[in-house]
């Protein structure tokens, strides 16, 4: 009898999750829309729908359009039935956003980091003070707030508590989860930002629809996230798509990780400044910042041989990793995505010849290379997406109280 119970308990759970994972990612849709793409019988759509319909996390969306029938009802999830935030920690800004469960942008908050003294307890209040700033902003109540996702650069450790290694930024085993947990009792979900900016792709940009895809982060820094099937290829232990240090020239420029030679002493935006720089002689590149700099870059590669070389140097190498990532991986989609990608995104033609030059011809004509098409929102989106893929899974059901989950 208790077996039974179980049982069914259990079928109901993925049920509520099948169906919920489908309002959210493809709604709205009808209850016969819902019954083709989950396989699920009329009566188990009508009997989960109507306790997600009570429960106030689904809302009816207005009839659809009928060809002289009874006209079925759409369904979405409810909008304000909780609420999310999302953070991207990068390297010279932490950017902390709340959305709707529409993925709605209801208020934003943006902290500048000095790039060398990037301390992990500044970055941690900056977290803090960005979830203050924007449930005040949008009057959201942290009860009604499910968690906080949170893109960093670097390695992440899961553990009981998420444990951060980021070389480039003198980050050795900081426990970065600790830190913000000492502020707040919301809900942390801690992962490396090419796989936050991943998740937001595969759901909502350039990946949607594709099975194997490698969503590649030019920033300050470089990484990439490997998707199959959806999931993110982690590796033993986290660490999977360290893209920005393979190496590409044996015995190379010196990488901020110490090492010579890796894809990000070339193609990262600290990496492209310093080789503009270099090929101007030693003159300083104009503006106050990387961002700055790397749009007088791109500004000046309109009339200037030198800027024009430089940027064409990019494009080869950043082809040049494409490439590697084609004959590793084999992936249908290769994204671009990071502030640094789309500032660079007047290069992509020249970036699709070089990986086609350097990769092997067959997976290359298999594979699409393309930018991302959620912009520099895409790490904070995505990190965003973490409570809320917790939310689908457990049918949303939300925890009572559970500090360690992700």
């Amino acid at each position: 009898m208790e077996l039974a119970r179980a049982t069914n308990r259990s079928v109901r759970l993925r049920n509520r999750s099948a169906l919920l994972s489908r309002l959210f990612l493809d709604g709205p849709l009808t209850r016969q829309d819902l019954m083709r793409s989950t396989g699920l019988s009329q009566p188990a759509i009508s009997n989960v729908v109507s306790d997600l319909i009570g429960e106030g996390l689904v809302v009816e969306a207005g009839a659809a359009e009928s060809d002289g029938g009874r006209p079925s009802m759409m369904l979405r999830v409810a909008p304000r039935f909780a609420f999310v935030v999302g953070v991207d920690v990068g390297e010279t800004l932490v950017r902390v956003e709340l959305f709707d469960l529409a993925m709605t942008v209801l208020a934003r908050a943006g902290y500048p980091l000095d790039p060398a003294r990037t301390e992990p307890a500044t970055v941690a209040g900056h977290v803090l003070a960005g979830i203050e700033a924007v449930t005040t902003q949008a009057r959201v109540s942290r009860a009604d707030v499910l968690g906080v996702g949170i893109g960093v650069s670097g390695v992440v450790e899961q553990g009981v508590e998420a444990v951060v290694h980021a070389q480039a930024l003198g980050w050795d085993r900081v426990p970065l989860e600790r830190l913000i947990r000492s502020g707040t009792d919301l809900p942390l979900h801690i992962d490396n930002g090419a796989n936050t900016l991943g998740q937001a792709e595969m759901w909502f940009g350039a990946g949607r629809g594709a099975r194997h895809a490698v969503f590649a982060l030019v920033g300050s820094g470089v990484g990439a996230a490997l998707m199959t099937n959806g999931v993110a290829y982690r590796g033993a232990s986290s660490s999977a798509g360290e893209w920005g240090h393979t190496t590409l020239v044996y015995g190379g420029r010196t990488c901020r990780c110490g090492a010579r030679g890796c894809l990000e002493a070339y193609v990262g935006a600290e990496a492209i400044i310093d080789r503009y720089r270099e090929a101007q002689g030693g003159l300083a590149v104009p503006g106050g910042d990387e961002e700055s700099r790397i749009a007088a870059l791109v500004e000046a590669g309109a009339s200037s041989p030198t800027a024009r070389r430089v940027l064409e140097e990019t494009a080869g190498y950043l082809g040049a990793g494409v490439a590697n990532l084609i004959n590793l991986f084999n992936p249908e989609r290769v994204v671009l995505g990071g502030w640094t990608a789309m500032a660079l995104g007047g290069l992509l033609p020249a970036i699709r010849e070089a990986a086609g030059r350097q990769a092997l011809r067959q997976p290359y004509e298999q594979a699409s290379i393309e930018l991302c098409r959620l912009g520099v929102d895409a790490v904070a989106l995505g990190a965003a997406t973490l409570p809320v893929a917790r939310l689908l899974a457990t049918g949303g059901l939300r925890p009572a109280v559970d500090n360690h989950h992700r």
